[in-house]
């Protein structure tokens, strides 16, 4: 068996990331070629937590701009959440591996609710846990969530899977002489002003030591090579 850098971690995908080329929904081939990386992972040994947002369905904030409630509005972004989560569950599981959804409030027969030993307890058990719902409360977003489950579950890492390579000085597919980052520390991160997450979650990240490394998560093994601690991405710490 490999050497393992990370042997727990909580692995954020965006909504966004799931529908691949198309502009609504769940591609078929993104999300076999995600759950492929992340069951090659796990055989490894590693337990994998995985937070998903819902943008591929529906973002709360651009609901307001349609005239929701912004508290209702949030809310059926935490519901798209779920429809993604029982997605990567329901093709792990056919893939022949263990899933698990666990969800904010109280959400059967689609998931159990989240409770910190419930979620330790599934992860030594050698499945893949899923969180669904975001935080459970309105105005927070699922890198938030991110950040709160890699705390709650004691995460090696924040894994924030994106279709860049890594943290840029500047948009590196809107600037062709953006200059990529190895590793930062917080304090830098925010001195030069770079969005990496939201405010919240990457203050939750630095208050509590949970180390963030932004990858490519459309490259094949990309996953499988950070966990055995390859240099992949920009790490912040």
């Amino acid at each position: 068996m490999e050497k393992l850098k990370y042997k727990r971690i909580l692995l954020k995908l965006s909504g966004e990331s799931l529908a691949g080329t198309d502009k609504y929904g769940i591609n078929s081939d993104v999300l076999d070629q995600f759950c492929n990386q992340i069951l090659d992972t796990a055989k490894l040994g590693v337990e994998i937590g995985i937070v998903v947002g819902g943008g591929n369905i529906f973002r709360g904030i651009n609901g307001c701009k349609n005239g929701f409630d912004r508290v209702k509005g949030d809310r059926m972004g935490m519901l798209a959440t779920t429809i993604n989560a029982l997605g990567i569950q329901s093709r792990i599981e056919q893939l022949g591996g263990k899933a698990k959804v666990l969800t904010s409030t109280l959400m059967e027969p689609y998931g159990e609710v989240f409770s910190q030993r419930r979620a330790i307890d599934a992860l030594q058990q050698g499945h893949i846990v899923i969180f669904s719902g975001g935080t459970g409360n309105p105005f927070f977003t699922t890198d938030s969530a991110a950040a709160l489950r890699g705390i709650e579950i004691n995460a090696d890492i924040l894994l924030k899977g994106t279709r860049v390579d890594g943290i840029y000085t500047a948009d590196p597919e809107k600037d062709p002489t953006a200059t990529k980052f190895d590793q930062l520390s917080f304090d830098q991160t925010i001195e030069k002003k770079l969005k990496v997450m939201d405010l919240t979650a990457f203050a939750l990240c630095s208050e509590n030591n949970l180390p963030i490394l932004v990858f490519d998560i459309n490259k094949k093994e990309n996953l499988k090579k950070i966990v055995c601690g390859e240099n992949i991405g920009t790490l912040v710490k």
